[in-house]
């Protein structure tokens, strides 16, 4: 048996393991199959995904992240998780300074370690075009989707990482439908790399509430990604203001986006808590 520290974090509900790259290598070819007996919450750690920083030169980033999620697969990029994985990264002395670059699936983001200790993530551009999210429909924006029994109409918007965001009426339960419809739209073939999937209910120009199905991982407390994905198609769709609070089950975040329908070319900001749950050694 072999003995490996990690520590568990939370962002707005998200949870994750993390272990410093030492650790990993101590296990390093029981990955992936390992990361789905570490996130069992039955029989396991229990978290959304594993992150473990690595320096990697060739990156000409200040690190890079390896993550795998709860199901054993790697991702391109996760909001809470960067959150958490900055903080955990500046605590640990990984990094000596509060702003640095990552390396990601998604491209290199900047995530900077605030004094109150939340983090800010420059998340980069929203990615609309439809063949680079990868989305199949001629738009991306207020495209018919049948599943089967309801009809949809949604928006396809990659944060790094594909999202597909549906607005619901005042008076529909926005997180019913998430659990109800989330598994197939996950899996629509609009979608060829499956896709995330949000249900968001406006409630205000700077405030909407969000459901989220992550993909992968079926319904969670939050999805930084999943945050940022909904304000852009609100902002896009005239529905909301430039700065939006983003209600999650898990907590709240801040999101900023200056884009608007005739400019997107501008940096998504998303503003969070990253916190400590417990630390342990567990064998394995």
């Amino acid at each position: 048996m072999t003995q490996v520290k990690f520590t568990k974090m939370q962002g707005a509900g998200n949870d994750f393991i993390l272990m410093e790259y030492g650790e990993y290598k101590k296990i390093e070819d029981k990955f992936p199959d390992i990361a789905v007996k570490l996130c069992d919450r039955h029989f396991g750690i229990g978290a959304d995904g594993i992150f473990v920083p690595v320096e990697n030169p060739k990156t000409y980033s200040d690190l890079e992240w390896l993550f795998y999620q709860a199901d054993g697969s790697t991702a391109q990029m996760c909001g809470n998780g960067m959150r958490c994985f900055a903080r955990f990264c500046f605590d640990k002395k990984i990094v000596n300074k509060r702003k640095f670059t990552v390396h990601t699936g998604a491209g290199k983001i900047v995530p900077e370690v605030l004094e109150d200790l939340r983090v800010k993530v420059n998340m980069g551009k929203p990615i609309l075009e439809p063949e680079k999210i990868p989305f199949k429909g001629s738009k991306n924006l207020n495209y018919p989707l049948w599943d089967g029994v309801k009809k949809f109409t949604v928006n396809a918007v990659s944060m790094g990482n594909p999202h597909c965001v549906i607005f619901v009426k005042d008076d529909e339960d926005n997180h019913a439908l998430a659990k109800k419809y989330g598994d197939a739209i996950e899996h629509d073939n609009l979608f060829p790399e499956k896709t995330n999937v949000e249900f968001v209910k406006v409630i205000s120009r700077e405030e909407i509430d969000v459901a989220v199905w992550e993909r992968g991982c079926g319904i969670t407390l939050a999805c930084g990604t999943g945050a940022c994905a909904s304000v852009v198609a609100a902002i896009l769709n005239g529905l909301c203001d430039n700065k939006v609070k983003v209600n999650l089950p898990g907590g709240s975040l801040t999101i900023e986006w200056a884009g608007n329908s005739q400019n997107t070319d501008f940096d998504v900001l998303m503003t969070g808590e990253a916190q400590y749950v417990y630390t342990g050694i567990i064998e394995i």
